[in-house]
């Protein structure tokens, strides 16, 4: 009789929540164990008591566990080198090396196999010094335009300034201030348009995508306030054409994707094409190079293929094969503490998530929770301990099917510190 698979998930948000779950409807995998995880992951997997990037205490962990495979959902430890790490210590991990993880770690080093490969994206200029920014700025004086800090900023590291004033207050904040450490910047032109966003599995020049979704990142209804981590996501995308989405697998991923191997950093893992469809044609703002968040809770409930398989394959260098999804619609609403993306309290009880989930067309991702005994889920309770808090959703027939059943489920969701928007997917309704 096959031995069930042991799997180590590390991360501890509303992606890893769905990555667990995707997991734990293979008939293949026994134990998921995740680090940290959450209150919500608990209840599929052993959550243990470490940092994503502790990286030698997880690699002790996973060999004196006899870990089958280690999914690594966060960017900060694939960019400090944890998969080159783990390979080298002869245990299998899903997630690119250090160096092909610099497609989202270095936005200029992205922009450069963009221009080498001729993968369609805004014009650029990367600069280290202050003055010599803004002078280009000012010679330019062409608003709004583009900032983004050369490094990983968890979200944070973009700016698009409408005037010179704004447009140096953030280069004195990302280039004198060192705010989000010493490094440089990337000034781009601005483009318009709606934004979308394409995950694909790669393994080197080998290349399978998943269904396309949308996320928001604004805070409120409208598209208005401050940008966040992603208030709600949902799939599939009335507004992409199927040529549009072959235009993006055939002139963007692929050719990213076969850059990255003649530069010698192969890519393994997940690749996350932040594209926008522009009165000029799809164009990239921005790679990552892994799962993106929210977009996998409403991506990975729609996949019929075996996840575990999937992962293995890519990491073991195997065909993949052709995905299979299910022909419906995933509308997420992100609940999140009141003050985010800017300061918050934790600590406030959230109750109803039992009510919440009496239809089986719905789930509840946990983001960022915490419980204080071990029956409090099992009542339909948790507390607050992040910005993001629960992520909601439901599938449907229909976009407005989906959205109406996720709708109903968030709002019998009660805390007096948390905040959604309602018109998540308006793009589809």
């Amino acid at each position: 009789m096959d031995m069930k698979a042991k799997v180590l998930v590390v991360g501890g948000g509303g992606r890893e929540a769905a990555i667990v779950d995707a997991l734990s409807r293979s008939p293949r995998v026994g134990k998921i164990f995740c680090a940290p995880g959450n209150a919500g992951i608990s209840l599929q997997a052993k959550c243990l008591p470490l940092e994503d990037t502790q990286i030698d205490e997880l690699q002790d962990f996973a060999l004196k566990e006899g870990i089958d495979l280690t999914v690594v959902g966060p960017e900060v430890p694939l960019s400090m080198g944890m998969a080159d790490q783990f390979e080298a210590a002869g245990l299998r991990v899903f997630g690119p090396s250090a160096k092909a993880a610099r497609i989202e770690s270095s936005k200029d080093f992205a922009k450069r196999i963009m221009e080498k490969y001729g993968v369609p994206t805004a014009s650029y200029r990367t600069f280290e010094d202050y003055a010599e920014a803004l002078e280009y700025v000012r010679s330019k004086n062409t608003f709004p335009i583009v900032l983004k800090y050369d490094g990983l900023a968890g979200g944070k590291g973009v700016v698009i300034p409408e005037n010179l004033a704004d447009a140096d207050e953030a280069l004195k904040d990302m280039l004198l201030d060192d705010r989000f450490g010493k490094g440089k910047v990337v000034i781009e032109d601005y483009l318009e348009g709606p934004e979308f966003s394409f995950l694909c599995f790669v393994d080197g020049e080998k290349v399978y995508p998943m269904v396309l979704s949308q996320d928001h990142k604004r805070a409120f209804d409208g598209d208005r306030g401050p940008n966040t981590g992603g208030m709600g996501a949902y799939t599939p995308l009335p507004f992409i054409s199927g040529e549009d989405r072959d235009f993006a697998l055939e002139k963007i991923m692929k050719p990213v994707a076969r850059g990255l191997v003649a530069e010698g950093c192969p890519f393994k893992g997940v690749l996350y094409g932040g594209l926008m469809k522009t009165k000029d044609g799809i164009k990239v703002i921005e790679f990552n190079c892994r799962f993106g968040d929210p977009e996998t809770e409403v991506v990975l409930p729609r996949l019929e293929s075996d996840i575990y398989d999937i992962f293995c394959a890519v990491a073991d260098g195997k065909s993949v094969g052709e995905l299979k999804w299910k022909e419906e619609s995933v509308m997420g609403f992100v609940l999140a503490s009141k003050g985010y993306p800017g300061k918050y309290v934790k600590g406030k009880e959230i109750s109803g998530l039992n009510e919440a989930l009496s239809d089986p067309d719905v789930k509840i991702y946990h983001m960022g929770t915490t419980v204080k005994t071990a029956s409090d889920l099992k009542e339909g309770r948790c507390w607050t301990n992040g910005g993001r808090v629960l992520m909601v959703l439901a599938s449907g027939k229909t976009p407005r099917q989906a959205h109406d059943k996720a709708l109903a489920a968030v709002q019998k969701i009660h805390c007096e510190n948390l905040f959604y928007r309602t018109d998540i997917g308006h793009w589809a309704l």
